[in-house]
């Protein structure tokens, strides 16, 4: 009788504590969600003339895309002209150190890209227009 007495006090003590597994878990999901830099997309494909000079960029943030018809878009949402000023200054707001690549496609006028980085000087933030490197 004393032996079965003992067997179950073993097998009460031989449980796994998870606790400390799990602590550490939700500490590696909390430095990632705060180390990750969050990119956002233009939100449609854009064929970029060919450089030569062209450079790759290591940190991005924002992109502004030109489409082959002058559409402009940003989040993947298409922007009217007047409006790429006030959603950068908003986007600047909420991140201090943004950086927007704008992206614009072989067929949209010359017009439509300068007026784009017009907005972006106003609204004081550094700005690349991306280009493919020649390969």
């Amino acid at each position: 009788m004393r032996q079965r007495l003992n067997l179950t006090q073993a097998q009460e003590e031989a449980e796994i504590n998870m606790t400390p597994m799990l602590d550490v878990v939700f500490i590696m999901l909390i430095f990632f969600i705060v180390s990750t830099s969050f990119v956002r997309e233009a939100g449609i494909d854009v064929n970029r003339p060919v450089a030569d000079s062209a450079n790759s960029q290591s940190k991005t943030a924002v992109m502004v895309a030109i489409s082959a018809e002058d559409q402009i878009w940003l989040d993947r949402k298409p922007l009217d002209l007047r409006m790429v000023r006030p959603a950068i200054e908003r986007l600047r707001s909420e991140q201090a150190e943004i950086n927007v690549v704008v992206q614009a496609d072989e067929e949209a006028s010359t017009g439509q890209l300068i007026k784009v980085i017009d907005q972006l000087r106003l609204a004081n933030v550094p700005y690349t227009v991306a280009t493919k490197a020649s390969e």
